[in-house]
Order: structure tokens, then C-alpha cells, then sequence
């Protein structure tokens, strides 16, 4: 039986599936790369968005500073306290550099805290590093880096 596949052959056609598959890797390649660093990037979104509701949500609640059973305790204020829970909450890879947090309360926007019923806003920005070489396959297009920002707004209780 394979005698038979293999006689059916034409001369010519040696080496043909090779050539073929080295014309499908690359765009195989550019596929799998942008299929991985579009979920790793959707995560890194969805993770940014939640730890910036997730401060707001503190800071509306405004703990004390000086309850030891408070999760700001300790704290020299409440933007450092809200500060660290987004990057507690961000569990993402991030350096110093790559994660920056902004909290504002009251309107106009001033230290915290603010009186009840006012706002409190947290914007944080995340310089997302692709982790494929998908920019430099298909010539830079993109660039290395992608910054996400999520901004969460609520009201003092």
C-alpha cells in the first residue's frame, strides 16, 4: 500500500510539503504570538480595571489609620494606603516604573480625605511589555510596550 502512494508521485513534487510549510510558519508564528499576547494584554486590562475599583472602593470606605484592626494601619495616609492595595490587588509583573498610581478626592480634586458624599478617584496607568517578539515580526507596527488605564470614580460613604 504505500508503494502505491509513494509511486504516485510525480518527479518534480520531492520536497514539496517542506516548501510549503516554510511558507506557512511565519505566518503560523504571527498568529500563535498575537493570540498569546492579545489574552496576556485582556488579563493585564481586566486585573488593572478591577485593582483600580478595588482602591476606589477603600478609599470610599476611608478606613481608619489608627485602628489596628484597620487594613490602613500604620499608614501615613490614605492615598498611601490605597496606593499599596491597587498593587496588592494588581498581582501583576510590574517594576517601579510600570504601574502608576493617582488618587484624588473631593471635588475639586485635593487630598484625602474628603467630606462624605464626595469622590474619590483612582486612575491607574500600566505600561503592558509584550511577551513575544510580535512587534519586531511584524516591523514594529506596534511597539513593545502597550499602556493600559483604568479610572475608577466613588463616592465617600
Amino acid at each position: 500500500m504505500l508503494e502505491l502512494i509513494g509511486s504516485r508521485r510525480k518527479k518534480g513534487e520531492k520536497g514539496q510539503a517542506l516548501v510549503e510549510f516554510a511558507l506557512l510558519v511565519p505566518i503560523f508564528l504571527i498568529l500563535m504570538f498575537a493570540i498569546m499576547d492579545f489574552g496576556m494584554g485582556f488579563y493585564s486590562w481586566i486585573t488593572v480595571t478591577n485593582s483600580a475599583r478595588e482602591g476606589a472602593r477603600l478609599g470610599a470606605v476611608h478606613p481608619p489609620l489608627d485602628v489596628p484592626a484597620s487594613p490602613c494601619f500604620g499608614k501615613v495616609s490614605l492615598e498611601e494606603c490605597i496606593e499599596d492595595r491597587v498593587r496588592e490587588t494588581a498581582g501583576l509583573p510590574y517594576e517601579d516604573t510600570n504601574l502608576d498610581v493617582d488618587v484624588n478626592c473631593g471635588d475639586p480634586p485635593g487630598p484625602c480625605p474628603a467630606q462624605s458624599g464626595e469622590s474619590v478617584v483612582v486612575k491607574v496607568d500600566y505600561r503592558y511589555e509584550l511577551m513575544t517578539p510580535l512587534a519586531s515580526l511584524i516591523g514594529n507596527l506596534i511597539g513593545s510596550t502597550l499602556n493600559l488605564s483604568s479610572t475608577a470614580d466613588m463616592r465617600l460613604e
